[in-house]
């Protein structure tokens, strides 16, 4: 008779970050491995959102810290549909407006039944590791280290060059 505890759903097998898969805005995909050895900022962003112009301050964060510091914009309609346009169209709004070169990937479901598997894991304990954490808005943050560890999330409100984030830079 085997014993009701064999395997037990809270010991579930941790995952990399760095074996999802995701794809670019003009579906080529992104190798979250060739970041292995820097820090990884997340962000799910939006044309049409009051938090929009942090992809300015996303751009300076990413201008002064590249050397150690990638961050990969991920376009999400599922807060207010305020992602409606294509891929051209939110290529062409960062550019224009912002000035980004900073990856941006496609379109992509943050929550709910057709969650990205990146998500999944930055949103699941038994996943990263670390924190189980829900997405409430457009420019929720996620850091991860060079090492492909989930550090902690940050609610829109927090700019991409706090403290809370910058400290882990340095």
């Amino acid at each position: 008779m085997s014993t009701l505890f064999s395997k037990s759903s809270d010991k579930a097998e941790k995952t990399s970050v760095y074996d999802i898969k995701i794809n670019s805005l003009d579906g080529k995909p992104i190798a979250l491995f060739d970041f292995k050895g820097k820090y990884m900022l997340f962000v799910n962003v939006a044309s049409k959102c009051g938090f929009t112009p942090q992809y300015k301050t996303l751009q300076h964060l990413y201008d002064t810290h590249k050397d150690n510091l990638v961050i990969i914009g991920i376009p999400c309609n599922q807060f207010g549909k305020q992602e409606p346009g294509s891929a051209k169209d939110i290529e062409s709004f960062c550019e224009l407006n912002y000035g980004v070169t900073f990856p941006i990937t496609e379109k992509t479901d943050v929550k709910g039944p057709n969650q990205h598997p990146l998500y999944a894991w930055l949103t699941q304990k038994q996943k990263n590791g670390s924190s189980n954490s829900k997405v409430k808005w457009n420019f929720q943050k996620y850091l991860v280290s060079p090492q492909g560890e989930l550090i902690d999330y940050y609610y829109s409100m927090t700019s991409p060059t706090s403290s809370k984030i910058t400290k882990h830079l340095k």
